[in-house]
């Protein structure tokens, strides 16, 4: 795993910040599995994507996680908080799985990229399902069929490897609605590296007009240095 140093983290912000989020989390991969070719990438099962970025996560920010989800029912906004030593284990799924006589690999960044034109639910779901499908040809082609053989390869998946798509159930307090909500692990590490992103520029920014110091020099210093001068600045 890279360490995600203050100029490092300035780097991929930079190069994330108006990017796609799944090429977000690609650029935050790179930094947990710096020993994967870069054109590979996007082809790491999401399960294991995702594994590696909350371990990327916990050795950054600890094992505290800050979530929120709007109440579909009455928009209310429900804040939560989030240990990651509780969520599941990380496992090693299979290359592929079998379900009702046809394999299926895992799903990949790629395979999500290609669906992004897509503007109906129904047909990307159907579309990743013969992205998936090591026989293509041999799904079947009947609607009430092919629909109950994706439901069945999404419980078959689940069980093997839960991190592809983590989620939660969450009871909005003010209504009572319960909902199921997927839990983003790129898009959770992402919104935390962008705003220590914008922390750390504000710091150059007032060290810099104090005391004449390159961003690198501000960066240089150590978190507790750096607030230390921050304090004497801004006291």
């Amino acid at each position: 795993m890279t360490p995600l140093n203050p100029d490092r983290l300035l780097t991929v912000w930079e190069a994330g910040a108006h990017r796609h989020p799944l090429d977000r989390a690609l650029l935050l991969l790179a930094l947990a599995e710096p020993d994967t070719a870069p054109e590979r990438l996007a082809d790491v099962p999401l399960g294991a994507r995702n594994t590696a970025l909350m371990r990327l996560r916990r050795a950054r920010y600890g094992d505290r996680l800050d979530a929120w989800v709007d109440c579909p029912a009455c928009d209310e906004r429900m804040e939560f908080e989030l240990d990651a030593a509780h969520l599941p284990d990380p496992t090693t799924p299979p290359p592929t799985i079998s379900v009702e006589g046809l394999d299926f690999r895992p799903p990949t960044t790629r395979q999500l990229a290609a669906l992004l034109g897509s503007e109906d639910q129904e047909h990307a779901a159907g579309a990743l399902l013969e992205a998936c499908a090591e026989r293509p040809e041999a799904l079947p082609r009947e609607a009430a069929a092919r629909a109950g053989l994706l439901e069945a390869v999404e419980r078959a998946l689940d069980e093997v490897d839960p991190w592809a798509d983590l989620s939660l159930m969450v009871l909005c307090p003010s209504c009572g609605h319960k909902d199921v909500a997927a839990l983003d692990i790129a898009g959770l590490l992402w919104d935390e590296v962008a705003g220590e992103a914008r922390r750390l520029l504000d710091e150059v920014h007032v060290l810099a007009q104090a005391y004449g110091w390159s961003q690198s020099e501000v960066l240089g210093l150590s978190d507790a240095r750096r607030a230390a001068y921050l304090d004497r600045v801004l006291s």
